[in-house]
């Protein structure tokens, strides 16, 4: 076993070690992001000034929400996704809960004085003079108060709409219609107010439903499944591919009946050259030659399947015993299931990581304001300055615009290291998440490796192997891992930047470097997954004999290439029962899921909960679903790669000779009749 190799620790290091061994401004970026980043700009809301909302220590401290002063505007998706709406927006200390124009709150009679001071607190600061009130256009045209107030609940610290529904009649609050405050005195109707909110009501389905439920339901399957697979795995494979015999079989014959059917109809001895291109591709249908073609591709796949089977039923057979012991590996192995779930905690590690250096990265930069106007103005859209916009001339040639907080950003040159500065904290990211799905591969096959190499099956196996191997691959092989994760991570950084690229060069007419770059990307892609294979392999290699990761892969490379027949057999026969299984857990979970939220099930009617949309939670669950069933098959699949390499290694090192006895299950030397003379005798 060789002890780890020392030029590969730098992902590990610490922060000082980076900025010594790196050149600036690289080496600079974590302490610039913590040093100069401030992550209230994303936890707090921030209002018009750019100050921050429910902030200690402010004038905002007992002002934690957001209030727009005209929530219309801010009905698009576009402006939700970046948190800015061009209006005016102030902290308050509790969202409305009326109805009420500034027409009448400031209307003349013995109730004035009372609603004016509730309205007063949703203006702004300065708005302190109540006998400016009787002026309304002209504090209207000013900014400094809303013209109505809209019935509101806090959503993420920002007031939006409380948009309810009774008896399928779309309400906010307890009306339906609104008055716009303009002063014409017309109602509008309150569905006027839905565009753009639909994120509240799916935000407050995915909050009121019984998601959790759904989850736990699906492991419980996944578990189950993985079970069965250990009895009836031979079972199923052989049930699949006749199924899969009968679905070709049942297609050629329903073509040749839809051929039969329109041989003597007219039009239908219409070629397919002469017919040309149809955008309604159901007229395709109508001609024969169509039904002949698809017959013909039929019934070649039929053949090549029944070949395939009759010249490889051997190999199946050994891809159905490997698939039987890998169970057994697994049942001898249990912890191997809850794994994953280490795997994903480190993920979650990584994630944070990067997600919290890439938030104080992009709140290193300065607050941008930039003029907002409701009519044409030549300097909407422009960079300005609270301090000075009052004096400025924009204010005599736009009358109604205002300066508002736009977002954070700068253009100086300390700025545009930005960029490069997340381009850095990106690749590290891809570097340590490549590392820890990577130590889970090792760990897995060599707890799995110890179960075959175990000549008495399970009494030589170690007490604890998934903890052996864990400690194993921490203490001698995390130089591999590293080298092995370094090589993925530079080609998927790569794959990000020509992405980028791509997304710049949509707008242009450059047809050869639109082919160039898809041309790169495709060859990218492709070595991406190629180098994933390779690094899968060589970490069941270093698992097992504890050589580097260029040794490993090059011997796990060489034994794949010896034996690749069996390799694409086993390969495709096991995926494919994979992903069945996955497919069968999502569609089950699916089902209840669906019958569930739709109170169709009425057992548990009154406990299923009422949603705006009840396909948002059957959705999520679908999405966790496969992700709790991906995580367990991961596991069975890993099983079967240790074992199938193993297994190889076997055959080519051993003879079943006294000295060289074979190491795989009685089951697996009968199919290949291969015996131990020990044994044996």
């Amino acid at each position: 076993i060789h002890p780890l190799e020392a030029p590969f620790r730098l992902p590990w290091a610490s922060p000082g070690m980076l900025q010594v061994e790196m050149d600036p401004p690289l080496g600079s970026s974590i302490s610039v992001s913590w040093t100069q980043g401030d992550p209230r700009k994303v936890i707090y809301p921030t209002d018009s000034r750019g100050q921050f909302c429910g902030q200690k220590g402010t004038s905002n401290e007992q002002k934690p929400y957001l209030f727009y002063f005209n929530i219309m505007k801010c009905a698009s998706p576009l402006v939700l996704l970046e948190f800015q709406c061009p209006t005016t927006q102030i902290c308050v200390s509790k969202c409305p809960d009326r109805y009420i124009t500034f027409l009448q709150a400031s209307s003349i009679d013995h109730t004035a004085t009372q609603e004016l001071k509730y309205y007063q607190q949703f203006c702004v600061p300065e708005f302190t003079d109540l006998k400016k009130v009787s002026d309304t256009p002209e504090v209207l045209k000013d900014g400094e108060c809303p013209a109505m107030l809209t019935p509101s609940k806090p959503l993420a610290r920002r007031c939006l709409p409380a948009i309810n529904s009774k008896k399928g009649v779309i309400m906010v609050g307890n009306a339906t219609t609104f008055d716009d405050g303009s002063g014409s005195g017309k109602k509008r109707n309150v569905t006027e107010l839905l565009e753009g909110f639909s994120m509240q009501k799916l935000f407050q389905d995915f909050l009121s439903s019984s998601i959790c439920r759904g989850l736990v339901i699906s492991m419980v399957i996944s578990l189950v499944f993985i079970v069965l697979l250990r009895f009836l795995a031979g079972i199923m494979i052989w049930v699949m591919i006749v199924l899969v015999i009968l679905v070709l079989g049942y297609g050629i014959f329903h073509c040749y009946m839809e051929y039969a059917h329109l041989k003597g109809q007219t039009g239908s001895d219409v070629s397919l050259m002469e017919l040309g291109f149809q955008t309604d591709f159901r007229v395709y249908l109508h001609l024969k030659q169509t039904w002949l073609a698809f017959m013909i591709i039929l019934c070649i796949m039929e053949v090549i399947i029944i070949l395939l089977l009759i010249f490889l039923r051997k190999r199946i057979l050994i891809a159905v015993a490997l698939i039987k012991e890998a169970s057994r590996a697994i049942g001898h192995i249990m912890t191997s299931l809850l794994f994953p779930l280490c795997t994903f905690f480190l993920l979650c590690l990584c994630i944070a990581y990067w997600a919290s250096t890439a938030v104080f990265l992009s709140t290193s930069n300065e607050a941008v304001y930039k003029v907002f106007s409701d009519t044409e103005c030549q300097y909407a859209g422009t960079t300005c300055k609270p301090e000075t916009f009052s004096t400025s001339n924009i204010t005599k040639l736009c009358p109604g615009a205002h300066c508002l907080f736009a977002f954070y950003g700068g253009e100086t040159a300390y700025h545009q290291y930005l960029i490069v500065f997340q381009i850095f904290n990106t690749f590290m990211f891809f570097w340590l998440a490549n590392f820890v799905i990577a130590l889970g591969q090792v760990t897995l096959a060599g707890a799995f490796a110890s179960y075959y190499w175990a000549f008495k099956k399970p009494d030589d196996m170690p007490a604890f192997p998934l903890f052996s191997s864990f400690g194993r691959a921490l203490r001698y092989h995390t130089g591999s891992l590293a080298f092995g994760s370094l090589i993925l991570a530079i080609i998927q950084v790569i794959r990000v930047i020509l992405e980028y690229l791509d997304h710049k060069l949509k707008a242009s007419d450059n047809m050869f470097a639109k082919f160039l770059l898809t041309c790169f990307k495709c060859c990218f892609w492709c070595l991406e997954k190629f180098i994933k294979f390779l690094n899968r392999n060589a970490y069941i290699m270093i698992a097992i004999y504890g050589t580097n990761f260029c040794t490993s892969a090059r011997n796990a490379f060489s034994l794949l290439m010896r034996n690749i027949i069996r390799v694409a057999v086993l390969d495709k026969v096991t995926d494919f029962l994979f992903f069945l299984g996955k497919i069968l857990i999502v569609g089950s979970v699916g089902i209840l899921a669906f019958f569930f939220f739709t109170q169709r099930i009425k057992l548990i009617q009154d406990t299923a909960p009422t949603l705006n949309y009840y396909w948002v939670p059957i959705l999520t669950v679908m999405v966790g679903s496969y992700l709790i069933a991906h995580g367990f098959f991961s596991v069975y699949a890993m099983c079967v790669d240790t074992l199938f390499l193993c297994f190889l290694e076997d055959l080519e090192r051993n003879d079943g000779s006294t000295e060289k006895p074979y190491f795989m299950s009685s089951h697996l030397r009968k199919l290949l009749k291969k015996t131990n003379k020990q044994t044996d005798a």
